[in-house]
């Protein structure tokens, strides 16, 4: 829509599974604003701090902006030939199993069903994997066991409608803040309503709980087996669905009644009183809706753990109606689309089974194929061993940073430098991975993609663009095309990202009589006009006329001109968007299975190994940080890598608060700052994923991590690692603000972050500098006859510089023998701040502000950037809500993500004024 020279874009948030919808809006100048789209059936207007500030991420520093070849830029012609003539050479002479795609849950569905198209049914092989593996590949397994097909049952708007809701393995305040936001206004509204948290870590999510359940680390399997045979016992058993729609309640029973209470409460870590009152809810609460995420999915038991929860709905028939069901929390953009086009190397096309034939000889025909992979490639993990031991030759990495995201990172790095040939698509040069690419392709970014993505309550919506191609940037589908004609084969002449989606629709149509759940029939034909104007719709979406769907399910009766038409798609409230409340399973008998399951070993620690790591996601950053690390706001709230460790331990170990801390399993170690909390559980320690050596300079924490993974799914334990800890000792502590980013800082620990107008970066040193003064030019690129203004305490070992170049700061030194005190909000705050005055000059040099200029300190709301301190005024002028502080300063009213984070700062203040 365009007005007035303003052009106004309708289009879907590229971070997590929630899928929210983006108003996107470029002004005449160019300038770019972001909002939610009320329209959305995902966030109805609401963003998260990440969505909010998705403007600020989307300049050209960084950028690809052409191919090239080891190091050297060249045109698209060149480098598709290389990619194209070296990956068919290398199957020539090692067969197909010998090359490999490793793809993204940020690839668009459209890029996602090309690559899948080219491997499996050109090259002839399923090595084709995806970061996903790393994210909801045992809810996929745990699906297909039970369900036959990889169905997830419900909606969100279940979350809203249930009595009960259980989040196991999630921090849903901080990983999907606009689903917690639409559950805590549901408890709002109902207050009637209970929430249950299952977690080793008091999250800020446990802020609305009524229950928090301090589990061991994978003890879910145990938890619900009890509940499971606790609930046999009793009048929530569904007899009548159990006998009419499920088979193996008889052997689910026996394996859960098997484990005995005191064995439970060993496994699980829990006090009987809390196990049953747990159980006695579960049990009297009708509408019941179990959320799971990455702790669930993320362990060497994750499908048991799926299992072991949906036995628990099946049993009670609590699945597929209002306010009922298991679901699963997916983490990334277009997990869920990857599903759908069989972007895992043990799926084909529309949720067809790769192990099987006619399976096999349908996608084949679809595609007039000359061959389709006829057995699982390479999980994750495993492709990147076959990559180590010369197995894989060629490699082509497409939106990803496994350098950083897989476990066991430093041997996946190894692998990857000596693989003989690696071709990497991304939008950014210098991420881990990419530093090691012979062949370099620049992609299009959010805003410059056109695609659709699928959330995690099977919503596709569209990406649309709204800004140009940067340089020669081009789409990942184009790409991939572009290759697979390159190579000889047909069937890869696509013109526009709509002939790819009415082709993946119609194939999800293909012979599909209602044996299959993944159904978009009703887009077929869709052409141009339509995919544009396509708003967002849950599938299935039927053909018309289809001669069968499972009872339970209607049709979708809609042309592909009506699915395109405003509010179209599925009817929002009917019985149509959910699956199995009447049965209809996707198994051949179409009837669900219960799995027994057995409750693992919960423990991996040893002596030299005695503490356990639970590694994660924090509230403003994604992934490897590659478009977050672009926003000073993202970065304000938590700007460095970090433990959080129990006080207890803390001591026991000689750890200080805002010390450092040296972290080291058999795979690898990382050095971060010390955070304390008693939020933390004993001998547990957690470490967010996402720093890498772009941003710090020792905190892959996944290098830690074990090649460990689910037998089913094959997705790794990433929350369970035996590591040793210890305090990191460094000579002298540094924190610098600075206008240019610094290059290669000579120190032990460094964690740089984007800062409004430049940069800041905490240091460590274990030993003194001969020159500080040499040190900052190098580190700082100052200009040669720019002196600085400073001073040094030799008794108490300060040090403080600073350099300006006119009124202009260009870098502000401060260091200590101990983690610097300096009011850091402030110190960043003087890069935009003209210095003609020299008592501001001096002002930099003492580190804290004068009485005219105050400290905002520490961020807790990213959205509109408030400090700690703002907030302690706010509270000391009166206001003890968090409602009250948010009508005062903003804080908590956009996406609320802070909204615990400020209740307990309230309370502290309450607590200190009543002492």
């Amino acid at each position: 829509m365009q007005a007035g020279g303003t052009t106004t874009t309708r289009t879907t948030c590229p971070y997590c599974g929630v899928g929210c919808g983006v108003i996107a809006t470029v002004a005449g100048d160019g300038a770019v604003t972001v909002k939610g789209d009320p329209e959305h059936p995902a966030n109805f207007g609401r963003l998260c701090s990440k969505g909010s500030a998705l403007a600020e991420t989307i300049d050209l520093d960084g950028r690809i902006l052409l191919p090239e070849i080891h190091g050297r830029q060249t045109d698209w012609s060149e480098a598709l030939d290389l990619v194209a003539a070296k990956f068919s050479e290398t199957i020539a002479e090692h067969g197909p199993d010998s090359v490999a795609f490793y793809v993204s849950g940020q690839l668009l569905t459209e890029d996602y069903y090309v690559a899948n198209k080219l491997m499996k049914g050109f090259i002839g092989s399923g090595n084709i994997d995806t970061n996903s593996r790393l994210c909801m590949s045992s809810s996929v397994a745990g699906h297909r066991r039970a369900f036959g097909s990889d169905t997830v049952p419900g909606t969100y708007e279940d979350i809203e409608l249930a009595d009960l809701v259980i989040l196991t393995g999630s921090n849903l305040a901080w990983c999907h803040p606009v689903i917690y936001q639409r559950l805590a206004a549901a408890k709002a509204a109902r207050p009637g309503m209970k929430i249950v948290v299952i977690d080793p870590r008091r999250t800020m999510t446990c802020d609305i709980a009524d229950l928090h359940l301090g589990i061991r680390p994978d003890g879910d399997v145990a938890l619900f087996m009890g509940l499971l045979a606790h609930l046999a016992q009793g009048p929530a058993i569904d007899q009548n669905y159990i006998g009419a729609h499920t088979q193996g309640f008889g052997e689910a029973f026996a394996a859960a009644a098997a484990l005995p209470f005191t064995e439970l409460m060993g496994r699980t870590g829990l006090p009987a009183m809390q196990i049953r009152e747990f159980f006695h809810l579960f049990e009297t609460t009708e509408k019941v809706v179990t959320c799971y995420s990455q702790g669930v999915n993320q362990s060497a038991s994750g499908t048991d753990k799926v299992n072991a929860i949906i036995n628990c709905h099946l049993a009670t028939g609590r699945i597929g109606r209002p306010g009922m069901g298991p679901f699963s929390l997916t983490g990334q953009p277009n997990a869920m689309g990857g599903r759908e086009v069989g972007g895992l190397a043990n799926m084909l096309a529309a949720h067809m089974a790769i192990e099987n034939a006619e399976d096999r000889d349908r996608v084949q025909r679809f595609w007039a194929s000359p061959r389709v992979a006829d057995k699982p490639g390479l999980k994750a993990v495993d492709m990147f061993r076959a990559v180590a031991d010369g197995r894989i030759k060629a490699l082509w990495i497409m939106a990803t940073n496994p350098v950083v995201s897989m476990p066991d990172a430093d041997a996946v790095e190894a692998a990857i430098k000596a693989c003989p040939f690696v071709v990497v698509s991304d939008i950014l040069r210098d991420t881990d991975t990419a530093r090691h690419a012979h062949v370099l392709l620049p992609s299009l970014g959010w805003g410059e993609k056109d695609g659709t993505v699928t959330n995690s309550e099977r919503r596709i919506s569209r990406q649309r663009w709204f800004l140009s191609a940067p340089g020669e940037a081009r789409a990942d589908w184009w790409q991939m095309a572009e290759v697979g004609r390159r190579m000889g084969f047909a069937g890869f002449d696509y013109q526009t990202p709509a002939d790819i989606f009415a082709e993946h629709a119609a194939l999800s149509a293909f012979e599909n009589d209602g044996s299959r759940d993944f159904d978009i029939g009703a887009c077929v034909g869709i052409g141009e006009e339509g995919y544009d104007a396509l708003t967002p719709f849950q599938w299935p979406a039927l053909l018309e006329n289809t001669p069968l769907w499972p009872p339970g399910v209607r049709r979708c009766d809609r042309s592909s001109e009506s699915i395109a038409a405003p509010n179209a798609g599925r009817a929002e409230g009917g019985g149509d968007k959910r699956f199995f409340a009447n049965g209809d399973f996707y198994h051949p008998d179409r009837k669900a299975r219960f799995v027994p399951v057995q409750a693992p070993a919960t423990d991996r620690t040893n002596e030299k190994y005695p503490l356990t790591l639970n590694t994660g996601r924090i509230r403003d950053h994604w992934h490897t940080m590659t478009r977050t690390a672009k926003s000073a706001r993202l970065s304000g709230h938590i700007a460095e890598p970090f433990a959080e460790i129990h006080p207890q331990d803390a001591m026991q170990l000689g750890i200080r608060g805002a010390g450092l801390v040296e972290l080291e399993s058999p795979h690898g170690s990382a050095i971060v700052r010390a955070l304390l909390t008693e939020r933390q559980a004993r001998g547990n320690i957690f470490v967010p994923m996402h720093w890498n050596d772009q941003f710090a300079a020792k905190a892959r924490i996944d290098a830690l991590v074990a090649p460990v993974t689910d037998p089913f799914s094959g997705q790794p334990a990433s929350k369970n690692v035996a590591i040793a800890a210890k305090p990191f000792t460094a000579s002298f502590y540094g924190f610098a603000v600075c206008a240019s980013k610094p290059e290669n800082p000579q120190a032990d620990y460094w964690a740089l972050a984007k800062a409004d107008g430049g940069w800041r970066i905490e240091l460590a040193f274990a030993d003194l500098a001969e020159d500080w003064v040499a040190w900052c030019r190098t580190a700082f690129s100052i200009p040669a006859g720019i002196e600085p203004l400073g001073y040094a305490d030799h008794q108490s070992g300060d040090l403080r510089l600073a350099f300006f170049e006119g009124g202009k700061l260009l870098a502000a030194l401060f260091l200590a023998n101990e983690p610097v005190a300096v009011a850091r909000n402030w110190a960043i705050g003087q890069l935009v701040i003209e210095h003609a005055d020299l008592r501001k000059r001096f002002a930099i040099v003492a580190g804290r502000p004068g009485a005219d200029q105050p400290d905002p300190g520490a961020t807790v709301c990213s959205c509109f950037s408030v400090g700690v301190n703002r907030i302690i005024g706010a509270v000391r002028g009166g206001c003890h809500s968090v409602e009250a502080v948010g009508k005062e300063t903003n804080a908590g009213t956009n996406c609320g993500s802070c909204r615990a984070e400020i209740r307990g700062i309230i309370d502290g203040c309450l607590a200190a004024a009543a002492e």
